[in-house]
């Protein structure tokens, strides 16, 4: 995932099943019918996992009235979660072939996610990151027995890229953090995070991975749907616990049909282009996944936020009207404005398309100040934007322009 030029196009096809244990070779890029395996909806499944618990632990500092020890902790854990899964994902697109080695790795690596998860709770509460990093050690290590077996099976400049991926001086740094004082372990972690995602650029300067973008977008997708659908089941345990406990259905009524619109318009405006088109490069994927950050922590943060609104609506949260309604409206408005940079801005003709997602993010925004119908207006805002974008594509579309690269009309937002 760098600037590097796309290798050419390699031949092998899908993996043929016959040997227990194969050599790990490249994958073609131009495979067809390459679709996403169900070890790899397996992974993702296990993830959201721990996704789940680090929303469910931001809720708590949250409502606790401790928001920015909170938001420091989830935007730290949850990079950790991203970043093991990501470099899972680029992976597998590129060499996966699903022997009997490749299957036991990546269930250790699950084992891993798994450990991390555990220790999820003890990471906000009593910033104890110990299981946290044993269980991202654990992930590292499998990743790291995957990329030697790519090195064996490879040679020239592929094998010096496996072996780049493979040496793992940052996994280091990472012990490292559980020595340092509490107080300098956030400035630590911004540097081996950015250490981090530095290590693509200079492994794949030898040789690019062989990455599917039709592949790479379809796994993006479908956590981006599993997300979002935490989200809702998040916001529908938190509504029916409210109106249980409290019967205070006319507060959380409002919350609930607003979230309810902000997660149906989050679908839209993610898989209203195909995406795939626009990642030709490694450039351009490097820039596009790396940038899934920001979608999957707006858009997991938007679940949590919704939990907060009905904590603080039914008097259980110490915070504020204006703080709870800005939990939910402010990871909306990046989730909007983040999926517009990455995706939609590609596919936009003129200004006024061009404008729709931006304006509404600022939309949004705005409506924090609305009290309790905050939520509400930021879903009915999001809505009409959506309606905003089918109007303009449809005003502005003829036929050469709104088509992707395979002659398929293409969506609004």
């Amino acid at each position: 995932m760098t600037s590097s030029p796309a290798p050419p196009p390699v031949c092998p096809a899908a993996p043929v099943h016959h040997r227990p244990l194969r050599r790990l070779t490249a994958r073609g890029r131009d495979e067809t019918h390459r679709g996403v395996s169900s070890l790899e909806l397996f992974f993702d499944l296990c993830f959201i996992v721990a996704i789940a618990q680090a929303g469910a632990q931001l809720v708590h500092t949250i409502v606790e009235g401790h928001t920015g020890e909170g938001i420091l902790s989830y935007l730290m854990i949850f990079f950790a979660i991203w970043w093991a899964w990501m470099n899972f994902t680029w992976f597998a697109s590129a060499y996966d072939n699903d022997d009997v080695l490749y299957r036991i790795v990546t269930l250790i690596q699950i084992s891993g996610v798994l450990v991390l998860t555990a220790g999820v709770s003890q990471a906000f509460e009593e910033h104890a990151y110990l299981v946290v990093i044993l269980g991202y050690v654990i992930m590292r290590l499998a990743m790291t027995a995957q990329w030697l077996r790519v090195a064996r099976s490879s040679q020239g400049p592929e094998r010096t890229m496996a072996l780049r991926y493979a040496i793992g001086l940052c996994q280091i740094g990472w012990l490292g953090l559980l020595a340092l004082p509490e107080a300098g372990r956030p400035w630590v972690f911004l540097v081996m995070a950015l250490l981090e995602m530095a290590v693509p650029l200079y492994a794949e300067r030898a040789h690019p991975t062989p990455w599917h973008a039709h592949h790479i977008a379809e796994r993006y997708g479908l956590l981006t749907l599993i997300v979002l659908g935490e989200t809702i089941a998040a916001a529908t345990v938190a509504v029916k616990s409210g109106i249980d406990e409290h019967e205070a259905l006319g507060e959380l009524l409002p919350i609930a049909a607003g979230g309810l619109l902000i997660v149906f318009v989050a679908w839209w405006v993610y898989f209203a282009v195909p995406i795939h088109g626009h990642l030709r490069s490694n450039r351009q994927s490097f820039l596009w996944g790396y940038g899934h950050y920001l979608i999957f922590v707006s858009g997991a943060a938007i679940g949590a936020g919704l939990e907060v609104a009905v904590e603080q609506a039914v008097g259980k949260a110490h915070l504020s009207a204006l703080s709870a309604s800005a939990a939910v409206t402010l990871p909306t408005a990046l989730f909007l404005l983040t999926v517009w940079a990455l995706h939609s801005r590609f596919y936009k003709v003129g200004i006024a398309q061009q404008s729709v997602l931006p304006v509404t993010a600022l939309l949004v925004v705005v409506c924090t100040f609305l009290g309790h119908w905050a939520v509400l207006a930021a879903g009915l805002v999001a809505a009409l934007a959506v309606a905003a974008g089918v109007t303009l594509t449809a005003l502005g579309a003829s036929p050469e322009r709104g088509r992707g690269e395979e002659g398929v009309a293409v969506p609004v937002l």
